[in-house]
């Protein structure tokens, strides 16, 4: 069957579709239903089931006879360090983990913070959780000791689990301190600490209330898998709120369950035994569904990789780690193939390696700008598919199902909708619009299985970030259109959408205009306040390296560029070359607070932020155009 039939085959039968996929999963009572619509608009999915996840992406594999496959390799270029744990290595890892939290008084419903660098003990430490029917909560190793206290005091845990640091090209991050000043901060107080101590840096341990890793399980039990119903959490994960205040997006265990497992084979054409390799952090969703869970759940392998894209040691790292651990597949964000095109731009690297084993490339996380899949395909030689989804919803809202139909690809677009989602271009009245209008995207409520149900201890929060705007919808807060042969593309988000003298304009579409300039690595195109227009877009470009070319001339034929191919409604005047984007350390590129400091307007710093620096050399970028800076 090809995608078409299966997606009508969901959206005439949502109900059978989802019970057929669950059959891919280990019930210890299965569901008896799908979808429970007794709360609507808080959906839930095969409550009355009873299941552990842990079972379904370890033990499993382990009773199937396959314990000598491998479930992680650890590859980590910073420290040279490199290893690979088996199904049957991880059982006894997860189980003996699960044990000693038990035996310290960690059980069902009870919240663990895991605050942990990109090492194989972090999935260890997720699954040990999800073995004893705790619920983790993952917060970016590293994260500033404020942010990590308001989420201390959001999900209230029990224990935290720490790295006593994490290592970034040229430096070391001491997390211990970082977590006892979050501690400090916090109102609530957790039980106890448990630290892994690394060679670059041990930590200082508080007797009695920090305990290290191997220490801390020496004479623990192996813990049993525990089974929790259906809709109990199986994490909390945080994402940045509007209000400054971090929202717990929640993952039900059985529709988290059914849909990553349908997703390994169906989107990503990954079979059982075969290499996955998700190049994120466990702190982001991706590292969530994609580094930890999917994979194991269908019993592929997977890979923890501790390194940049660029700098650990060169621009080839990927292809190496590609070529070193026969990866089948790779997905990351596109901010991590434009740093490999700008520090070697006709991809010379590539030639020192053997990627025949790798058959595609998938792309999330923002905007993949055409440029930067041109480049892809034409040095890998291979399918190139941008996909789009988000933290809410743990797994592709839109996506080009490799392992049912490849189909044709749109350059621009993450292709179609994914069984589950109806989604659908509203205008601001609540009205579809035709095919190519610009407005904001929604998905029809239901939700699918392993989308958020709501938020941590916040329902009317939930209610209002996501279905208060349009009624029976879920907002994306994405803005973009769907073309006659119904492709989805993601223009921007909607705060992202500017209004040039009554014009609507995407962000993205100038990004891709300024993307095609050959010697534009990396751009981005924000609004600023215009008295006259009421906004105006202003061009950031980052050149490729060894350009050699005059900033002023390159910005003369970006303006050129873009009254050719958008015209002179987008009124595309400014434009200033600087060295780099201020980023997330996800990738993302941090347009509104850019907004910000050209429209003068006081800003809280991000707390994702992967250098603060970067706000004041964009702040005096902006001064030389004549804004506040």
């Amino acid at each position: 069957m090809g995608y078409e039939d299966i997606y009508n085959g969901w959206k005439a039968d949502p109900e059978g579709f989802w019970m057929e996929a669950a059959k891919g999963i280990d019930w210890v009572k299965p569901p008896s239903k799908a979808l429970f619509a007794d709360k609507a608009p808080f959906y839930e999915w095969f409550n009355d089931a009873e299941v552990n996840t842990c079972f379904n992406a370890v033990d499993r594999h382990v009773n199937a006879g396959h314990g000598d496959r491998v479930a992680i390799i650890y590859d980590s270029p910073i420290t040279g360090a490199k290893s690979e744990t088996t199904f049957g290595e991880l059982l006894d890892q997860v189980a003996r983990l699960g044990g000693a939290l038990q035996a310290r008084g960690v059980g069902k419903g009870d919240r663990v913070i895991i605050y942990m660098p990109m090492v194989p003990e972090a999935l260890v430490a997720m699954l040990a959780c999800a073995r004893i029917g705790a619920i983790h909560s993952v917060v970016f190793g590293g994260f500033a000791a404020n942010e990590l206290a308001t989420r201390i005091d959001d999900a209230t845990p029990k224990a935290i689990i720490a790295g006593s640091c994490g290592v970034e090209p040229g430096r070391v991050v001491a997390y211990k301190p970082l977590l006892d000043g979050a501690i400090e901060l916090a109102i609530h107080k957790p039980d106890f600490c448990v630290i892994l101590q690394r060679d670059m840096e041990t930590a200082s341990l508080r007797e009695g209330y920090d305990f290290e890793w191997n220490a801390f399980q020496a004479d623990a039990p192996l813990a049993e898998c525990v089974a929790v119903k259906g809709n109990d959490p199986v994490y909390v994960l945080y994402t940045s709120g509007t209000t400054g205040q971090p929202k717990g997006v929640i993952r039900p265990t059985a529709g988290h369950l059914v849909a990553l497992n349908w997703t390994m084979k169906n989107v990503y054409d990954i079979e059982p035994g075969e290499v996955f390799w998700a190049a994120s952090d466990v702190g982001w969703v991706v590292g969530h569904s994609y580094i930890c869970y999917a994979p194991l759940i269908q019993g592929s392998t997977t890979i923890v990789f501790e390194g940049k894209p660029v700098g650990t040691p060169d621009a080839g790292t990927f292809w190496r780690v590609i070529e070193e651990h026969n990866v089948k597949a790779l997905f990351t964000a596109p901010t991590a193939f434009r740093a490999i095109k700008r520090v070697d731009p006709k991809g010379e690297l590539l030639k020192n390696y053997d990627l025949s084993c790798m058959k595609t490339l998938f792309l999330a996380g923002e905007r993949a700008d055409p440029d930067t899949i041109h480049w892809a395909e034409d040095h890998l030689g291979i399918p190139v598919i941008d996909h789009w989804w988000q933290t809410e919803t743990g797994w592709a809202i839109a996506a080009n199902p490799m392992g049912i139909e490849h189909l044709p690809v749109k350059v621009g677009s993450p292709s179609v909708a994914m069984p589950g989602y109806d989604v659908q271009i509203l205008d601001d009245a609540g009205h579809q619009l035709p095919a190519g209008e610009l407005g904001a995207i929604v998905v029809k409520l239901p939700l699918p299985p392993g989308t958020l149900p709501t938020l941590w201890n916040a329902d009317d929060r939930y209610l209002s970030s996501y279905l208060s705007a349009f009624d029976g919808f879920y907002e994306t807060g994405d803005a973009g259109y769907v073309d006659e042969d119904g492709y989805l593309y993601i223009m921007a988000r909607t705060d992202d959408v500017i209004n040039v003298a009554g014009h609507r304009l995407s962000t993205g579409g100038m990004e891709e205009v300024l993307a095609g300039h050959p010697d534009v690595a990396e751009c981005a195109v924000i609004g600023v306040a215009d008295k006259l227009k009421g906004q105006v877009p202003l061009g950031f470009l980052c050149l490729n390296s060894g350009a050699g070319r005059d900033a002023a001339d390159v910005v003369a034929e970006c303006v050129r560029l873009m009254r050719e191919k958008i015209g002179p409604v987008a009124a595309f005047k400014l434009a200033v070359v600087v060295d780099r984007l201020p980023k997330t350390r996800s990738g993302k590129i941090l347009r509104g607070t850019m907004v910000s400091i050209a429209d003068g307007k006081t800003y809280k710093m991000p707390a994702t932020i992967d250098d603060p620096v970067i706000l004041d050399e964009i702040a005096e970028a902006l001064s030389q155009l004549g804004y506040p800076g």
